[in-house]
Order: C-alpha cells, then sequence, then structure tokens
C-alpha cells in the first residue's frame, strides 16, 4: 500500500470507527436483544433466551398492530403531500425574481427548527381554549371551540399536518438541487419547437427530476416510519392509542414498562420495514430511471 493510501486510510478511520460503534453495533445489539426476555425493573432475572417468542408476541399484541397501521398510515399521507409540495416550492425558487435568495432562506426556516420545539407550537395552535385554530374558525364564539388534540381523528390530522410543515422544506432542498442540474439548452430548443411550459414541464423537468424525486420521497418515508418527537410532545399518543405510532410504542415498552427485549423487537421491525420501502422505491421506481438513462 502506497504512502498516499495510507494517510487516507488514517484520516478515515475515525469515521469508520465512528460508524461502527453508534449505528452498526445497535443494530446488531438491538437484533440480538429481540431474541431475549429482559425486564429492566427486575435485572436479578438476568437474560433468559426466548428465540422468537417476541416476535409471536409482537405479532398478537393488538396494539401494536394498531400503532403499525397509524404508523403506515401516517407515512402514506404525509411523504407524497410533503414531495409534492416540496416540488412546487422548488419549482417556484428555480426562477430567477429579485428576492429569492432571502425566500430560499426563509423556505427552509420551518425544517430548521427543532422537532420538539415546532410540536410545542403546534400544540399551542391546536389548544381548544386558545389556539389560533379555534380562533380562526370561531372567532369568539369560545362555546364552539373544539378540542383537535384531544379528537381520535382531528389528532392524527394534526400530527400530520405538523410534519408536512416542517418537513415539506427539505423535500424541496432536495428537489431543487436536482432542478440545477437540468441543463438550460433543453429548455430553449423546446420553445424553439413551441413547447408549452406545461409541454416542457411532463416531457423535461419531470423526467429528468425523478431521481431526486425519489430520493426525496425515500428520506421522507424512512423518517416519517421513525416519528417519535411531535407525537411525545403534542399528543403523548393519545387519545384513545389514536396517535400511538410505532416508534413511541416502542419507547413506552422499552422505558416506561422496562422490556428490553420487546422494545428491540420493535426496533428490529422499524429497521427491516424501513428497508423494505427502500428497497421497494428503487426496485420499482429506480429501476425504470435506470432503463430510461441506458437508452
Amino acid at each position: 500500500m502506497s504512502r498516499g493510501y495510507r494517510v487516507a486510510a488514517y484520516y478515515l478511520l475515525p469515521s469508520f470507527v465512528f460508524v461502527l460503534l453508534f449505528s452498526l453495533y445497535p443494530i446488531f445489539e438491538s437484533f440480538r436483544l429481540s431474541f431475549y426476555r429482559l425486564i429492566l425493573t427486575l435485572p436479578w432475572l438476568g437474560q433468559k433466551f426466548v428465540g422468537w417468542e417476541n416476535y409471536y408476541d409482537l405479532a398478537t399484541d393488538p396494539v401494536a398492530m394498531k400503532s403499525l397501521l397509524t404508523t403506515l398510515l401516517f407515512v402514506a399521507v404525509t411523504a407524497p403531500l410533503e414531495v409534492v409540495l416540496g416540488l412546487l416550492m422548488a419549482l417556484v425558487l428555480n426562477e430567477s425574481f429579485r428576492g429569492r435568495a432571502a425566500l430560499r432562506a426563509v423556505m427552509l426556516i420551518p425544517w430548521a427548527i427543532p422537532t420538539v420545539v415546532s410540536a410545542q407550537m403546534w400544540r399551542f395552535i391546536f389548544n381548544d381554549r386558545y389556539g389560533l385554530v379555534n380562533f380562526f374558525l370561531f372567532g369568539g364564539q369560545t362555546h364552539l371551540y373544539l378540542a383537535p388534540l384531544a379528537d381520535p381523528y382531528l389528532a392524527v390530522v394534526a400530527i400530520m399536518l405538523a410534519d408536512i410543515w416542517k418537513t415539506s422544506s427539505f423535500a424541496a432542498l432536495i428537489i431543487l438541487a436536482g432542478l440545477q442540474t437540468i441543463p438550460d439548452e433543453l429548455y430553449e430548443a423546446a420553445s424553439v419547437d413551441g413547447a408549452t411550459s406545461w409541454r416542457q414541464f411532463r416531457h423535461i423537468t419531470l423526467p429528468l427530476l425523478k431521481p431526486a424525486l425519489l430520493l426525496a420521497l425515500l428520506f421522507r418515508t424512512i423518517d416519517a416510519l421513525r416519528v417519535f418527537d411531535l407525537v411525545v410532545v403534542m399528543t403523548q399518543g393519545g387519545p384513545a392509542d389514536a396517535t400511538n405510532v410505532f416508534q413511541f410504542y416502542g419507547y413506552k415498552k422499552t422505558f416506561a414498562e422496562g422490556m428490553i427485549g420487546y422494545g428491540s423487537t420493535i426496533a428490529v421491525v422499524v429497521f427491516f420495514v424501513s428497508l423494505l420501502f427502500s428497497l421497494l422505491y428503487i426496485r420499482l421506481i429506480g429501476a425504470r430511471i435506470l432503463q430510461r438513462s441506458e437508452r
């Protein structure tokens, strides 16, 4: 090995160690613990190997299955909407106009705000006594005020709105980067041929933007599967477990009830569901992109 390769290896070694300790090791340790019955509040019982029993208990746990369905519903609604809104914002910000740089900075504010802070803000907005939603809908007629976070259906909608508001700008940032890689010559040639703006978007922008759209959808799906902060701050999984998403259910099992093995099983399932979505997106959408690029 030449001296250059050795120097490069020395510089990369800390990164590899960091990934090994804080990414790979927790994954393998969670997978190992999912085969054990380990109760945090009863340490004298030790680790008892139970094989696939935790997975069987999870599959037959009605609360867990409901929380998984709630999480999948959350993903199915928020991820596509965030990508669509992100696309609209990116198309606007890709145009040349006065104040574009300032508008780009403003667009990133929701994403830059910590999730806990934005969740607390939305909890105030949906408050049943002084929330802005009730004020805009009913004004001073306080007897008509709603309690969205106490309603099983409205609470889910509130969580979704908060997530869409916060992370659509992240999708827009990814899509905007993809837009700026499209050569202007293609649009100039299309204009000379008499193509309208809609036809240019349909036949030039959208096909060339599919890799960026896939990346934004993939990131938002994985992040939505792990939604936790919004639920903790806004609803604590209520009312009646309506917003008890899978990640929050695993947190309660692990830290509130001390069931380390069962909580690790939930973490492993979240990991494999995220992996499944990733492979599905790449298989169904990414393969088509590669086939068209080869042509």
